[in-house]
């Protein structure tokens, strides 16, 4: 069949072709009952010999109706402005979907505080959606929830942590473990053996915080595997300055020796102003995220390395995964996961989220 032969075919065609009504093809399409198996069977060896792709697109938009999707990700605080980015890429891709009959509805939990999740998790569940983004921070709550969507068939997309046991359509972000174990890799060109570490989390509830945990897991391991000397951890629940100040002197009181300081996740900022605060440029300090404070430590030599995962690329191609699916029926491999970037005082001018 030639290009411009192939470009005419329609389900008037292959209704021709088959001896039957446009009907009877529109239930096949569409897998609808009413249709005989021998016609059935028919009419798809007619599709495939012509290799007929319906105009999907085109059919949603004559129809009318609307893809209601759903974004759960934890709001921007005081503590951190990290969530401003993910919602960067997710209005980068409602920008590029919304004319075609996409409608998102964007709502944020505070990362301290469970319920919160749960609150707003329910508000989706009470509502008629379509598909979820979902950034997960809590385990169990997360599990109830997205146990929940698969009852009522809604597709969920994580990003930034990944519940590998849940059957999302994706996950986009980092190996968590992997970076926490490509960190110890960093460190490890950084310092001798016996040299002291400090591996630092910051969060209210570090238990339940499955992204500190995977990349503490990971970092510990691979002191582990190659005979570096066991890091002293430190935990830190009151993640406000001063707490995070308290916690760090009375740490160099007791251990004065630290030579260098891993931060499991974007609030280094915060032991980098310590550090400024009493000329401490000797230990060597990485962290994570490439956010406005944490580069200007960066910049200013107070943090050595910024370890970045593409947060707003992450969500952009969430967006998109669950867009493809829902419209096009299109499959994305299960799991797409983000370089880990090493970003330095020297390259972060160059780098993009």
């Amino acid at each position: 069949m030639s290009k411009k032969e192939k470009q005419l075919v329609g389900v008037k065609e292959i209704a021709r072709r088959a001896g039957v009504s446009i009907a009877t093809v529109d239930r096949v399409l569409h897998n609808r009952s009413g249709v005989s198996e021998r016609t059935k069977a028919k009419i798809q060896a007619i599709i495939k010999d012509l290799n007929y792709q319906p105009n999907l697109l085109a059919r949603r938009l004559a129809s009318g109706k609307t893809l209601n999707l759903v974004t759960l990700i934890p709001e921007v605080s005081e503590e951190t402005d990290y969530w401003s980015v993910p919602l960067e890429g997710i209005n980068q891709a409602e920008k590029e979907i919304k004319p075609y009959n996409v409608k998102i509805t964007k709502l944020f939990y505070d990362m301290n505080d469970r319920d919160s999740f749960v609150k707003q998790a329910q508000v989706i569940l009470d509502d008629k959606v379509d598909g979820v983004l979902l950034a997960p921070a809590f385990i169990d709550e997360t599990i109830n929830f997205t146990n929940a969507c698969q009852e009522r068939k809604i597709p969920f997309v994580f990003i930034n942590s990944d519940i590998p046991s849940q059957k999302s359509l994706c996950y986009f972000g980092p190996h968590l473990y992997h970076s926490g174990y490509s960190a110890a890799h960093l460190v490890d060109y950084l310092i001798d053996r016996q040299d002291k570490i400090l591996l630092v989390n910051i969060s209210k509830d570090i238990q339940a915080d499955h992204h500190i945990l995977r990349k503490e897991e990971g970092f510990k391991t691979y002191l582990k595997d190659n005979n570096i000397k066991e890091a002293v951890q430190l935990n830190i629940t009151k993640t406000d300055y001063l707490s995070v100040q308290k916690s760090m002197i009375e740490i160099f009181r007791d251990h004065p020796d630290i030579k260098l300081i891993f931060v499991t996740n974007s609030r280094v900022s915060k032991v980098a102003k310590y550090l400024a605060s009493v000329n401490n440029a000797d230990v060597i300090l990485i962290g994570y995220d490439f956010l406005t404070e944490n580069i200007q430590f960066l910049k200013d030599g107070v943090i050595d390395f910024l370890i970045c995962e593409k947060p707003q690329e992450q969500a952009y191609r969430g967006v998109r995964t669950l867009y493809q699916k829902l419209v096009f029926e299109v499959d994305m491999e299960k799991e797409y996961f983000m370089p880990i970037d090493i970003i330095t005082k020297e390259n972060c001018q160059f780098y993009k989220n």
